[in-house]
């Protein structure tokens, strides 16, 4: 039987709040997220060779990313300013797809978790790589950003099932 809970962000009358999170221990939070950039092959060589017309794509998207994992709260609305101890924002080339894979980690020691924070790096960096070559290519398609894996706090560890 699946486990049922009630919707933090949801007040007793169904009004979105922030959750009071001052009672909790702050321990060790680390939350891993992925997503791709789908493109052609002649859009991956042109991003590989470093010859996009806006420049450095990958640099690019990963600072994008980083920065994006920071700025979180400012998104989100209902999510927590947390100051985060690692980000680290990983795109790997995929022949195969053809595009890239982009994976986001972030860490924290706090009393709430960093999963937003995450999910936010992957969404911002596979969006600046679209950004950096949609004039070659408006066909691209960012798909599959997702949670990966995330440990720590009350709730514990959770892995994704692998496809």
């Amino acid at each position: 039987m699946a486990k049922t809970s009630a919707l933090t962000h949801l007040g007793a009358k169904g009004e979105a709040r922030m959750v009071d999170v001052s009672a909790k221990a702050p321990t060790e939070r680390v939350a891993t997220a992925g997503g791709r950039v789908r493109m052609t092959k002649a859009t991956l060589d042109l991003v590989l060779s470093g010859d996009a017309k806006k420049g450095d794509v990958l640099g690019t998207a990963r600072i994008a990313g980083i920065m994006a994992a920071k700025r979180t709260h400012e998104l989100i609305p209902l999510c927590h300013p947390l100051a985060l101890s690692k980000v680290e924002v990983d795109i790997t080339p995929d022949p195969a797809l053809p595009g890239f894979e982009v994976r986001a980690s972030v860490k924290v020691t706090g009393p709430t978790g960093v999963e937003m924070e995450a999910l936010t790096a992957v969404s911002i960096a596979c969006l600046t790589i679209y950004d950096m070559v949609k004039a070659v290519e408006r066909g691209m398609r960012i798909e599959d950003i997702h949670l990966i894996e995330k440990r720590g706090g009350k709730s514990g560890h959770y892995r994704a099932a692998e496809d």
